[in-house]
C-alpha cells in the first residue's frame, strides 16, 4: 500500500523534504492542541506521528519511516548530552549514593514484581517470566528528559530524576544479560561468554571515548573560538560518538552522558548549552513524530490480558520502589511521592531487547514478549509525559513566575 506522497509521483528528494514539512507542521498543530488541554509537547508529537504513520492517514511513506533509524541515535545523543551537565561534582556527592539506591529499587521492584506475578497469576513458561521482567527494568529516557525542558523544570527533584533515568537502563542491560546467560546455560544451550562480556567492553570503550572527548572540547574551547565554531564542535563530535557506538551495536546514552559530564565539570560553561537547547527542538520534535509513526496500534489486539497485567503491575513496581528508596534515604515527601510517576515511560532499549528476547526464547513465547513489549510502549509512550508533567508540577520543581505587577 502506498502512501499519499507515493502516489503523488515526487521524486526521491521531494519525498523526503515534504515528508519532513508535513512532520514537523503536524507536530506543531497538534502541540496547539495539547497545549490547550495542558499536555506535554512530546504527546502532541507522538499523536501526530500516529495519525500520519501507516495505520491512519498513510501520508508518509513506509520505507522513509523505515529508514529514519538515525534520528533516534542522533536524538538519544542530544539528550544524553543535556543530561550530563546535571551531574555536576558537588551535586553528585550529596546525592549520588541515593540515587544508586533508588535507581536499584524502582528496577529490580519492576523487574521482580512483573516476574513473580505472571509466573504465579497466569503460570505462564518461567524463562519467559524472567526476561519480560529483565526488560521491565528499563525507562525510556527521552520524554521525560523532553517533558523537563519544556517546562524548564529545575531543582533537587529534577536532578534527582535526571541520574536515575540515565542508571537506570545501565542496571537493565546488566539484568538482561545476567538473565538471558541463565536461561541459555539453563536450556543447556552452547553458552558463549564472549557475547556477554563484549558489550560490557564495547560499553566501557565508548565511556573512555566520551571522556576523551570531554577533555578535547574543554581544551578546544579555551582558546577563544567563537560560538558558532563552538557548536560545530561538540554537534560533531556527538555525532561521531553516536557513529562509533552503531558499529558497535550499543546505545550512546551513557558515552554523550559522560562527555557532557566531564565537559560540564571542567568549563563550568553554561552558553554552549543554551545553544544546543536552540539548535535541537527540530530534530526532537522529528524524533517523536518518527516514533508514533513507528507504532503499530494493530498490536493492541495482541495485548490481552498478560499485557494489561504487565502495564499496570511494572508502573506499580517503579512507584513503589521509587517510594521505598525515597523513603530509606530519608527524601522530601515531594520526591518520595511524585517520583516513581516520572518513571512510566518505556520504549527504545525495552524494544530492542525484547527483539533479543524473542530469539532465546521458543517461537510462541518469543512472539508473545515482542507483542507485549511493542503494543504496552504505545501506552507508556502516550501517558508516560503526562506522569511526567504531573510529577514535576506536583513536586515543585516548576520555575515560578513573576507577577507583572511585581516591583
Amino acid at each position: 500500500m502506498h502512501s499519499v506522497l507515493t502516489n503523488s509521483g515526487f521524486n526521491e528528494t521531494a519525498l523526503i523534504l515534504l515528508s519532513l514539512c508535513f512532520m514537523l507542521l503536524s507536530g506543531f498543530i497538534l502541540t496547539r492542541f495539547t497545549k490547550i488541554i495542558k499536555l506535554p509537547n512530546v504527546t502532541g508529537f507522538i499523536i501526530a506521528g500516529v495519525i500520519l504513520g501507516p495505520y491512519i492517514l498513510h501520508i508518509i511513506p513506509r520505507d522513509l519511516v523505515k529508514h529514519m533509524g538515525f534520528i533516534s541515535d542522533i536524538s538519544l545523543s542530544f539528550i544524553a548530552f543535556s543530561v550530563g551537565k546535571f551531574f555536576k561534582r558537588k551535586k553528585f556527592y550529596s546525592i549520588g549514593k541515593s540515587v544508586i539506591i533508588i535507581t536499584l529499587l524502582e528496577s529490580l521492584f519492576a523487574g521482580v514484581l512483573i516476574t513473580v506475578s505472571l509466573y504465579f497469576i497466569f503460570n505462564l513458561n518461567l524463562d519467559f517470566c524472567l526476561l519480560l521482567g529483565a526488560i521491565a527494568t528499563a525507562t525510556a529516557p527521552a520524554s521525560t528528559m523532553m517533558t523537563i525542558r519544556q517546562y524548564h523544570a529545575k531543582g533537587k527533584f529534577v536532578s534527582i530524576l535526571l541520574q536515575i533515568v540515565a542508571f537506570d537502563d545501565v542496571v537493565c542491560l546488566f539484568i538482561f544479560s545476567v538473565t538471558s546467560a541463565y536461561i541459555n546455560i539453563n536450556n543447556k544451550e552452547i553458552f558463549n561468554a564472549i557475547e556477554i562480556i563484549l558489550p560490557i567492553i564495547y560499553n566501557i570503550g565508548a565511556l573512555g571515548i566520551g571522556i576523551l572527548c570531554g577533555f578535547f572540547l574543554s581544551k578546544l574551547i579555551k582558546t577563544n573560538i567563537n560560538k558558532k565554531d563552538s557548536l560545530i564542535l561538540v554537534v560533531m563530535l556527538i555525532l561521531g560518538i553516536a557513529g562509533v557506538c552503531a558499529i558497535l551495536n550499543i546505545s550512546p546514552l551513557l558515552s554523550c552522558m559522560i562527555f557532557s559530564t566531564v565537559y560540564a565539570n571542567i568549563t563550568k560553561d553554561k552558553k554552549l548549552y543554551r545553544q544546543l537547547d536552540k539548535f535541537t527542538p527540530p530534530i526532537l520534535s522529528i524524533f517523536f513524530i518518527v516514533s508514533g509513526m513507528s507504532l503499530d496500534i494493530t498490536s493492541f489486539r495482541g495485548l490481552g490480558l498478560i499485557g494489561i497485567c504487565y502495564f499496570i503491575i511494572r508502573i506499580t513496581g517503579k512507584y513503589l520502589g521509587a517510594y521505598m528508596g525515597c523513603l530509606i534515604n530519608k527524601m522530601d515527601n515531594k520526591i518520595k511521592i511524585y517520583l516513581g510517576l516520572a518513571l512510566t515511560p518505556q520504549a527504545g532499549v525495552a524494544i530492542g531487547l525484547a527483539f533479543l528476547g524473542q530469539r532465546i526464547l521458543p517461537e510462541e513465547f518469543g512472539n508473545m514478549l515482542l507483542t507485549i513489549i511493542l503494543s504496552s510502549s504505545i501506552l507508556y509512550e502516550l501517558f508516560g509525559p503526562i506522569c511526567a508533567k504531573i510529577a514535576i508540577v506536583k513536586s515543585g520543581s516548576l520555575p515560578i513566575k513573576k507577577s507583572p505587577h511585581a516591583t
